[in-house]
């Protein structure tokens, strides 16, 4: 074993595998390896996680996720390994592979089962998870040279008149310089919908007359007609409204394993919805994770944190209508 990547596998069914790629900083030593396997394994049961794949041939294709960037699996399973001793695991992403019938064409096969835009397919196993992709080098802006519509020209760029203007007044006439293309970004995102809602608290005009609430107001509007029973509604990361005294089971010290106690205290119920952009028809499964995760982070970074008792979900998918590119779902 070397101080790269090297792999582990677990079986999921006749047709398919996980494979986990690990990068460590020195070789494992065999108590280690051990203990690896056993937060891998099905259930503390470390044969379940092998050091040879049980899928063989030339029909067999891996798939995981591109390398440019940790994924969220992988961060989550490197604090884990932190936090039991195994500080050399530095990254390990999980890849999957399938043994595709002979009845079917590979090429087809292949595009049914990965997300194009986060995942590619595995042509060899991976011993390194360097990409050789160089970072494009930061570079000014020329708004000096062009004037504030010099933005219109960047990719990505969603700043109306007036944020162009702002940047430009303050970048060129008060600190008389470019900006960087990584202040650019940065404002660009920081300014978005998701982190300002600029639209949803801004003016809003319809035939020609301005609205005397913002979608916002109109939105709050019930809770301000009637706020009985509300404690901390659109204040904090969610809603929470007058509960009762229960008895309920607690842990003794909360933070460390302890037993479980009985304990009678006022519980608020708390409810939290979170909806996302990010396009799930392209990614389905991070589009999923983004929106859970942030139901259940917000769940828990309200007040004092709350505890997550139940969740639904249910998702709503518009047409990408991508000129040139018809989907069967449109």
């Amino acid at each position: 074993m070397t101080a790269s990547v090297f792999q582990l596998y677990k079986n999921r069914d006749a047709a398919c595998e996980y494979v986990f790629n690990i990068e460590t900083s020195r070789p494992l030593t065999a108590d280690e390896l051990e203990r690896l396997r056993l937060i891998l394994a099905d259930g503390f049961l470390a044969d379940s996680v092998t050091l040879t794949p049980a899928l063989v041939g030339d029909r067999v294709v891996e798939i995981g996720p591109r390398l440019n960037f940790a994924t969220a699996w992988s961060s989550n399973m490197v604090s884990i390994c932190q936090a039991t001793g195994l500080s050399a695991v530095k990254r390990c992403e999980r890849s999957r592979r399938y043994l595709a019938p002979q009845s079917e064409d590979m090429a087809e096969f292949i595009a049914r089962r990965h997300d194009r835009m986060t995942e590619c397919r595995y042509a060899a196993p991976l011993t390194s998870f360097t990409t050789g992709i160089i970072p494009e080098a930061v570079y000014d802006v020329d708004l000096l040279g062009g004037g504030a519509d010099a933005l219109l020209g960047l990719p990505g760029i969603s700043m109306d008149a007036g944020d162009r203007q702002l940047y430009y007044d303050y970048f060129v006439k008060k600190l008389g310089r470019n900006p960087t293309i990584v202040e650019i970004m940065d404002l660009n995102n920081a300014n978005s919908e998701h982190s300002r809602h600029g639209f949803f608290k801004g003016q809003h005009f319809h035939d020609g007359q301005e609205r005397q609430q913002t979608l916002f107001a109109l939105v709050t509007e019930t809770l301000t007609t009637h706020p009985d029973g509300s404690l901390i509604a659109f204040k904090d990361n969610s809603s929470v409204i007058n509960g009762f005294t229960i008895d309920t089971l607690q842990a003794a010290v909360p933070g460390q394993p302890s037993p479980l106690v009985m304990r009678r205290l006022e519980a608020h119920p708390l409810l939290t919805a979170e909806t996302h952009n990010f396009p799930t028809g392209v990614a389905p499964f991070p589009g999923a994770e983004t929106g859970t995760g942030g139901r259940i982070r917000d769940v828990q970074a309200t007040g004092r944190g709350a505890q997550v008792i139940a969740g639904t979900a249910g998702y709503c998918v518009g047409s990408l209508h991508i000129p040139g590119y018809n989907l069967p779902l449109e």
